[in-house]
């Protein structure tokens, strides 16, 4: 397959998940219109993974069996970038906090400045790996994105406090699952929530981790297990 790499951004994408044993609520916002990626659909926070996200420590790693899968069917382990870069989007697009209270050591890149100036470090150890997805060709932007499931006891600031986001998205909000798909959704979210819905009452990571592959040959809907790339369906 041919998929070109280089027109392809690696992204980070985080499903909150709030009341999930009982009401179980996903955290949304809408793009906006003028977005030259998904404009007025409703989405999850995230984005693409930026060049300073590899070099920001982590109070608490990922799960291994997440960072393992993670590493799967990739030319490099980039799954510390993910982590950082899932808990940077959600603070910035959001607001919210997933992070441990502490102090930086060292000069803090400009994209973290706000997070820092919160007084905590970031903490990966509550995402899960659940879903990952290429954007097909064509689209005027095209993404890697890695979806990370976030239980909403693990945010630490206010979940109903979204007075420190950017203006990327709006009209953020807790959506019913029973109900998300009265808004407008992007193909992929629909799948990802199909995968979510099914899993709710599942606190653990996923036994292996649905992969939505496309290039310019062929799409392909593989599982990652955490084992040495195979392609196998």
């Amino acid at each position: 397959m041919t998929t070109d790499k280089s027109a392809i951004r690696d992204a980070a994408t985080v499903i909150a998940l709030r009341h999930r044993a009982s009401d179980p609520h996903v955290l949304m916002g809408q793009r906006g219109a003028k977005a030259a990626f998904m404009p007025n659909k409703f989405v999850f926070p995230g984005g693409a993974v930026d060049a300073a996200d590899a070099d920001i420590p982590l109070a608490r790693p990922l799960p291994a069996l997440c960072a393992a899968r993670l590493s799967e069917d990739c030319p490099q382990d980039i799954s510390h970038a993910l982590a950082t870069g899932a808990i940077r989007e959600l603070w910035e697009e959001t607001g919210l906090i997933l992070g441990t209270p502490g102090r930086w050591r060292d000069d803090v890149p400009d994209d973290w400045k706000t997070y820092a100036a919160t007084g905590h470090l970031p903490s990966a150890q509550a995402l899960q790996f659940v879903f990952r997805a290429i954007t097909p060709p064509g689209r005027p932007r095209r993404f890697d994105a890695r979806f990370f499931l976030l239980d909403a006891d693990e945010i630490v600031s206010d979940p109903d406090d979204f007075s420190d986001a950017c203006d990327e998205l709006s009209h953020l909000q807790w959506v019913p699952l029973a109900k998300v798909r009265e808004f407008d959704l992007p193909f992929i979210t629909e799948v990802v929530l199909a995968e979510i819905a099914a899993r709710a009452g599942d606190p653990g990571p996923p036994a292996s981790v649905p992969f939505f592959c496309n290039d310019d040959e062929e799409s392909l809907f593989l599982r990652l297990r955490g084992a040495a790339s195979t392609r196998s369906e």
